[in-house]
């Protein structure tokens, strides 16, 4: 059965997709955008030849996939905290205003 997995790879079978060496870059930058001189936004685009926001759109999908937490599992999990987190807050937030009438 053909379909897209839901990394957004395409697969011809039912079975696992492996990460694309694309893929694995991008969680190999990530784990170590730092050490990059210049800002972050500058470092994607000139290594990936993406925009930042393609860029983190690409790393939210691959946060979900089972084959990213397999590859870099402490990155993977630590992402999924970073972003649980900001989830949290922007929900807290929210009710917040809500609360008082806003």
């Amino acid at each position: 059965m053909a379909g897209i997995v839901a990394s957004g790879r395409w697969s011809h079978h039912a079975g696992p997709v492996p990460l694309t060496p694309r893929e694995r870059d991008i969680l190999d930058f990530e784990r170590s955008w730092w050490t990059e001189p210049g800002p972050k936004a500058d470092s994607i685009r000139e290594r990936f030849e993406l925009s930042a926001a393609r860029y983190y759109e690409i790393l939210g999908r691959l946060v979900d996939d089972g084959d990213a937490l397999a590859y870099d599992p402490l990155l993977v999990r630590r992402l999924r905290r970073m972003r649980d987190e900001r989830r949290r807050i922007r929900f807290e937030g929210r009710s917040v205003r809500e609360r008082r009438g806003r």
